[in-house]
């Protein structure tokens, strides 16, 4: 049986006036938006964001995170 939209995730806090979401604040609106989008996009998939995961995907977006370190780094948030 098809789930409705709604029971499908649980909105989050994104405060665009603030630049945040679920309290992570971003350096502008467009990396907040994509960001935004991507984790949407995610959460139909089952993916259940949280504070330490947002934090995490945004110090890779923005480079404190680099790809050799990617795996290690992200076992350590799960």
């Amino acid at each position: 049986m098809w789930k409705k939209v709604r029971d499908m995730y649980k909105p989050i806090e994104i405060d665009r006036e603030n630049l945040t979401i679920m309290g992570v604040r971003f350096p502008d609106l467009e990396t907040l938006d994509s960001t935004a989008n991507a984790i949407g996009s995610n959460m139909f998939e089952g993916f259940e964001p949280t504070e330490k995961l947002i934090r995490f995907y945004l110090d890779y977006k923005t480079g404190k995170i680099k790809d050799a370190q990617f795996l290690t780094a992200l076992k350590a948030v799960i």
